[in-house]
């Protein structure tokens, strides 16, 4: 009785503890992904373990079980997408398998609430790929394949399509893609249970040479925010039934900014209240804005220096009073309070030293 007692306590601790998962560009180094506690009275990582070898696992997603993790392999000539299950006693990520992606630098992955698919955006050739989810959670051979062609005006960097991100929307009935080399974001219908499970509904332009990189939705799916890489731009959209209506647009940059933007990453507080986005180029910082609830629109709030250099990717802990960003090129994550009621961005009470960091997940 006492022996059964005491493994109930453990099997409570062990449910309880929150894991975070750091990817980033592998170059020379063979770590994978890292595996971190999370304390949630400091902030402070410590480091577990880590994935069997995987090249640049630069985005990862976490299905809502939390027992599998999907990772994209970017690399210049060729995409993969890896499965692995979690084990959460052990804290150890186990390769199932590998899928290729028919697209290269693969940069982005997410998968559906009922886990049936996952979807990848190839950025250096301007694809969307869409793989089935086997039950046991490894990847079948892809399903749908989505080619984009065109350009913009930045005849450097918009020279062709350049998917970025492929995000759901609440309601799981579209999924957005953007792309930065078009000028473009792309809404489909997703039917989970088709043999082809997107189609395609419409596209909504934004300003030439703006570059629309990745996206977030607010609580109640009513407005769709999209941070701009290359004019360093937050646009907000009505959003209706996979269509969007651009009603605001707000820089991220000060009146007297010289230098080059780099929107990077963009993410709502839990409570939907406060958006982040991150600026890399030559700012290096994280904006803070106030969202009204009625209207959508935002209100600039704060803007805090990230910690280190290129802050390519931002998270929030379930309970929302911690933000991490990674700062893929000064090797870092730095971790900073919240105030979960103003939504300002505090003190950096960690940093975490690894490798061109590049994307932070959480594991509850």
């Amino acid at each position: 009785m006492v022996t059964n007692h005491i493994n109930k306590e453990k099997e409570t601790d062990a449910q309880k503890t929150l894991y975070t998962l750091i990817g980033g560009y592998t170059g020379d180094n063979d770590r994978g992904i890292e595996v971190y506690s999370f304390d949630p009275n400091t902030g402070k990582l410590s480091y577990i373990s880590q994935s069997p070898d995987v090249e640049s696992p630069s985005y990862l997603c976490v299905d809502t079980t939390g027992k599998f993790v999907y990772a994209v392999s970017e690399q210049q000539h060729y995409g993969e997408a890896y499965a692995y299950s979690f084990d959460h006693h052990n804290a150890q990520l186990k390769f199932i398998n590998k899928q290729a992606v028919n697209g290269t630098a693969a940069c982005y992955i997410s998968v559906d609430t009922k886990r049936k698919h996952v979807f990848v955006t190839n950025y250096q050739s301007g694809s969307l790929a869409v793989l089935p989810v086997n039950d046991d959670g490894s990847l079948l051979p892809l399903r749908q394949h989505v080619q984009k062609t065109g350009s913009s005006v930045d005849v450097e960097r918009q020279d062709g399509p350049h998917l970025h991100t492929a995000f759901l929307s609440p309601d799981e009935k579209h999924l957005l893609f953007t792309d930065l080399g078009t000028d473009e974001i792309h809404s489909s219908r997703y039917h989970s249970e088709a043999h082809l499970p997107l189609s395609s509904v419409s596209v909504t332009g934004v300003k030439p040479g703006s570059g629309p990189r990745h996206v977030d939705f607010s609580k109640d799916g009513r407005f769709v925010y999209v941070v701009t890489e290359l004019s360093g731009d937050v646009l907000v959209h009505e959003y209706n039934d996979g269509h969007l209506k651009l009603i605001q647009t707000i820089s991220m940059l000060t009146n007297n900014f010289k230098g080059e933007a780099g929107g990077g990453d963009i993410i709502m507080s839990p409570n939907g209240l406060t958006l982040y986005a991150s600026n890399r180029g030559d700012a290096n910082e994280i904006i803070a804005y106030s969202i009204d609830q009625q209207t959508g629109w935002l209100t600039y709030l704060q803007r805090k220096s990230c910690g280190g250099k290129s802050p390519r990717n931002l998270s929030i802990n379930p309970a929302g009073n911690y933000l991490l960003v990674a700062n893929q090129e000064s090797d870092n994550v730095s971790v900073f309070d919240l105030d979960t009621e103003t939504g300002k961005i505090g003190n950096n009470v960690y940093q975490l030293l690894t490798t061109q960091p590049s994307c932070i997940k959480f594991i509850a």
